[in-house]
């Protein structure tokens, strides 16, 4: 029998939706996943309405890296499968079309930096956005957030194991343009496409690129095409190499619950409360 496809498009007048179709693995970033995303993307480029979109199927967006595939190599090859993906996002923001990424439910590890190379983010407002629950890595997502949020709310980010923000918070911080209810995201978005899809779309593409232009003329790019050697690093120290060992032996669920805890956010409020009350 024919594996499942692990992505689609669905077609439609003024946006063409980009949808991960991986619901019973959560919609992890297979290479197969991957893949078929940049095919898509370069199909999109000449056929098609005049604004992608991006979703995920199932309880989420994403849960970013697919761990069963989880394999650094040498650290030559580690820095370039870390930067494919780079060139994956990149294309994005090359794109001639506007793209709108619609986040649901969790959006985790390297689905929570392909956002940022995207045009618009719209969330729903009880989504989870964040890092990995196991520090295997650093230095990979959290500087492609700094454009857009500032260089301490991304350290807040990165410096807590599993760290996460809500939807709400996601807009309060720039990251994302609105939090919504879920049962509203995808109307949202596709109003939002068939108001843009009102412009030419030669217009629209040069719109995206004076942006974008903008961005990298305050090192956006510069930035992030320095952030795979950090990572690749990382992968080959001493205490990760360890860690990595340990999920290997003790599975993912018994690993995770080593680091999981409270994010940044309710760590906050729980002492704002704890000030009131004094």
């Amino acid at each position: 029998m024919a594996s499942r496809p692990q992505l689609r498009i669905e077609s439609g007048t003024a946006i063409d939706w980009i949808i991960f179709d991986r619901p019973d693995a959560s919609n992890a970033f297979s290479a197969a996943l991957l893949d078929a995303f940049s095919d898509a993307l370069t199909t999109l480029a000449e056929t098609g309405a005049s604004v992608i979109g991006i979703r995920g199927e199932g309880k989420g967006f994403s849960s970013g890296v697919d761990l069963s595939e989880y394999a650094t190599g040498t650290p030559v090859e580690d820095v370039a499968r870390l930067r494919r993906n780079l060139d994956r996002w990149q294309a994005m923001w090359r794109h001639p079309k506007p793209v709108i990424v619609a986040i649901h439910g969790f959006c985790l590890g390297i689905a929570a930096q392909m956002p940022c190379f995207a045009d618009m983010t719209i969330v729903t407002q009880d989504a989870r956005i964040g890092e990995p629950g196991i520090p295997l890595g650093g230095g990979y997502i959290a500087p492609a957030w700094v454009s857009q949020v500032g260089a301490k709310r991304a350290k807040e980010l990165a410096f807590l194991p599993g760290n996460h923000v809500d939807g709400k918070t996601a807009v309060e911080w720039g990251w994302a343009n609105a939090a919504v209810p879920a049962d509203r995201l995808i109307a949202c978005v596709e109003a939002l496409a068939e108001r843009m899809a009102k412009i030419p779309l030669p217009v629209l593409t040069m719109k995206k690129r004076s942006i974008n232009r903008a961005m990298e003329a305050g090192g956006f790019l510069t930035a992030v095409n320095a952030i795979s050697e950090s990572d690749a690093i990382l992968h080959f120290e001493p205490s990760v190499l360890e860690l990595r060992e340990r999920l290997a032996k003790e599975g993912l669920r018994e690993t995770l619950a080593q680091f999981r805890g409270e994010s940044s956010t309710e760590i906050f409020i729980r002492f704002k409360g704890d000030s009131a009350d004094g």
